[in-house]
């Protein structure tokens, strides 16, 4: 007994004794965050023990660099690799707990374009619980460091480390066949990152991902013309004609787009404690005069808001990994709204954003996209408090954008894009009116209080509108950008739709937005067509009456009465009113229900959807990523340059001022240059208490302008009665 305990207290203090604790304990923490940190959606025996094996091989790969070295040195480079380990899959909880999906390499290339605004963020979503996952590098450290676990000097021969590695090697073969067997063309054919952590691991993901952006940043090299037919092949075989009865119904209105930040369906008409939560854009869902689509639905992949615009403004879908806007806005050549507006039927087109203009590229995707102005933070007002999270609070943003509106030439394109609705939902007293929602979720909770005051700054735009007489002149486009509350929130989802609980299905249909189109004279009403933000453009396009058939665009008219109505996610998931699709699983979309055991007919015609949402991605895909549109003008479109733009504050603001008096059609030329800021009204606190303090300023240089007279008084007077006296 006591040979076998000395035995086992040398293996202890060996370095192999080190080496198999790291691993075991890395194994066990890795597994431990599959199981409780992410929504995997495991099921079946071989999935379960793939989830349990894929963390090994990739970590006795690189515990095993150690090995070939020396010394401390090999201990040293032991807890490096479980720091930079653990990190990125501490990262990934954070980023998955609000987004649903992992970390890729052009996310975090992308990320200084949104990192000023994270921390808030970052903050709110952190657990305690997170943190678990560094405790064996404290254990190793600790055992160390007391010299419960002393240091092995002693070489490991280099053939030997080399076994080890190969072992790695062994084992990741068979984790892949394993895997390849269960889920086939698993790195082929995937839009889902789930399946890759789930089948190989999130290291081995990594690896993946690294090289899916080396292969993507040679298919730009390499694409030619040829690879644009193929698009153009597709489109035509699937344009579908805009609904004749609304084309050009717009034609010559200016057209706003706003942006209602992470604006989920299910707050029409929602109510707290029996109060409406978004009464001003309840009732303009509900007019006569404004198209309203109850089966629309957000279709963003991890570019989020700037997925959003780029399907908005193109027609595009976003990239599987990363933002477009990010990796390809300053490069790509585009056909966007702005440009095909302007070209075609001479609008102004400019966007306002309270915050930096770099958040997601924008000064730069706006340039290639052609907008002619953007306003961005420099351009409005500042003060205490006036913001919060992502940029200027929606109240002092709207107002504060009228100033810019009324200048612009007519008929104009302006996308006005809301920001205080946005994660972590976070509003000061002041500006709070309703009551925090009770389910116990503090991400969730606050979110219908930034909604309603979201809801009260339209409500206020939309007096404005009435006021100066613009609303008769004007096409309103409001849309949600995306989810505001991610599948990881289940039991907070399933309480805010009256549920005792929440399954994939739900959170399927839970990716609905709202999509409004309102106009004086138009024939309104509640549409129940699926579609998608990829619809928007063409659908804005027929109203105006735009002919879009020769440009690259994979949406088609939200009005059309034979489009197709599959709603792609960037996850090759998709609706359609017949059957749901998420992840391996499949629905009746009517009612919900698990389709178990699909006949022969249906079982084609499932796998005919997803094959069409496949191609539909991956052309998308191809488009952008290797900037096929360079190889296509279409008729009548001018390639556009972005070096003609700038939007530098006094050049922006003197190119307007010029506009103005060469076009004549501005709402502030035509008030002969009276603005009409002042029919604006808010209850904004920050503007009332700024407007206060302006007051207390002039008075108190009223006061002393005052005393200064009555001085000076004094002393003339002083002065004559001296000289009168003298005389």
């Amino acid at each position: 007994m006591k040979f076998f305990a000395e035995k086992l207290k040398a293996f202890w203090n060996s370095r192999w004794g080190f080496f198999i604790l790291a691993v075991i304990l890395f194994w066990i923490k890795t597994y431990y965050a599959y199981k409780t940190k992410f929504n995997l959606g495991v099921s079946g025996s071989v999935q379960e023990f793939l989830l349990a094996l894929n963390p090994l091989p990739t970590t006795i790969l690189l515990f095993g660099i150690a090995l070939y070295f020396k010394g401390r040195k090999s201990y040293i480079i032991m807890l490096v690799i479980d720091f930079i380990t653990t990190f990125w899959l501490f990262a990934n909880i954070l980023y998955y707990r609000e987004f649903s999906d992992f970390l890729t390499t052009t996310l975090i290339k992308g990320s200084g374009s949104v990192s000023n605004n994270l921390g808030k963020s970052i903050v709110g979503i952190i657990n305690p619980s997170d943190f678990l996952v560094f405790v064996d590098l404290v254990i190793l450290i600790v055992l160390l460091a007391t010299k419960l676990q002393k240091v092995d000097i002693r070489p490991i021969k280099k053939p030997v480390a080399g076994l080890v590695s190969l072992l790695a090697v062994v084992l990741f073969g068979f984790n892949l066949t394993m895997a390849n067997s269960d889920r086939s063309g698993l790195l082929t054919r995937t839009f889902d990152n789930n399946y890759i952590v789930k089948y190989l691991g999130l290291n081995s993901y990594a690896v993946y991902d690294v090289v899916k952006a080396t292969k993507t940043s040679a298919v730009r090299a390499n694409a030619d013309a040829s690879d644009m037919k193929t698009v153009q092949k597709y489109i035509k075989n699937n344009h579908v004609v805009g609904n004749p009865t609304y084309k050009g119904v717009a034609k010559g209105k200016n057209v706003f787009v706003i942006h209602l930040e992470s604006f989920q369906q299910f707050l029409i008409d929602y109510k707290v404690d029996g109060q409406e939560v978004t009464p001003n854009l309840n009732k303009i869902y509900h007019e006569n005069n404004t198209l309203s689509f109850d089966n629309f639905y957000n279709q963003v992949g991890q570019g989020k808001t700037a997925d959003a615009e780029l399907m908005l403004e193109t027609s595009l879908f976003g990239l599987s990994e990363g933002a477009a806007m990010v990796t390809a806005g300053s490069t790509n050549t585009w056909q966007a709204a702005p440009a095909i507006l302007s070209q075609s039927q001479g609008y102004t087109t400019a966007s306002f954003h309270g915050d930096v203009p770099s958040f997601w590229n924008r000064d730069n995707t706006y340039k290639a996209w052609g907008y002619d102005y953007f306003f961005s933070k420099s351009y409005f007002q500042s003060g205490k408090n006036f913001d919060v999270g992502y940029g200027l609070k929606d109240k002092i943003f709207m107002k504060d954008s009228m100033k810019y509106v009324e200048q612009l030439p007519q008929p104009f394109y302006a996308k006005l894009i809301t920001v205080t609705n946005h994660y972590p939902y976070l509003l000061d007293k002041k500006n709070q009116s309703i009551a925090k929602t009770t389910t116990g979720d503090k991400t969730v909770d606050g979110y219908v209080q930034t909604a309603r005051y979201l809801d009260q700054s339209i409500g206020e735009f939309m007096a404005w509108l009435k006021e100066t007489g613009l609303d008769k002149n004007s096409m309103l486009v409001f849309y949600g950008d995306h989810y505001a509350i991610s599948g990881n929130h289940k039991p907070a989802i399933a309480k805010l739709l009256g549920k005792d609980k929440a399954n994939d299905f739900d959170v399927a249909q839970w990716q609905k937005v709202p999509f409004m189109i309102h106009m004086d004279g138009l024939k309104g009403g509640i549409n129940h067509t699926y579609g998608g933000e990829i619809d928007v453009l063409p659908t804005i396009e027929n109203l105006l009456g735009i002919d879009n058939s020769d440009y690259i665009q994979f949406g088609q008219d939200l009005l059309a009465t034979d489009r197709n109505q599959t709603v792609a996610f960037r996850s090759g998931d998709f609706v359609t009113p017949k059957y749901t699709k998420v992840g391996s699983k499949y629905y009746n979309t009517s009612d919900g229900s698990l389709i178990r055991k699909p006949d022969a007919a249906t079982k084609k015609e499932l796998e005919s959807l997803t094959n069409h949402v496949a191609t539909e991605l991956s052309l998308s895909d191809s488009v952008i990523n290797g900037d096929l549109l360079r190889f296509y003008t279409p008729k009548g479109f001018k390639t556009v340059d972005a070096k003609d733009y700038t939007y530098k504050l006094s050049k922006s603001l003197k190119l307007l001022k010029k506009m103005q008096k060469k076009e004549k059609t501005s709402l502030l030329y035509q008030n002969d240059g009276k603005s009409s800021l002042d029919l604006y009204k808010t209850d904004a606190p920050e503007l009332e208490a700024d407007s206060k303090e302006a007051d207390k300023s002039s008075d108190s240089s009223s006061s002393s302008s005052a005393n200064s007279d009555a001085n000076s008084s004094s002393s003339t007077g002083d002065s004559s009665s001296s000289s009168s006296s003298s005389n």
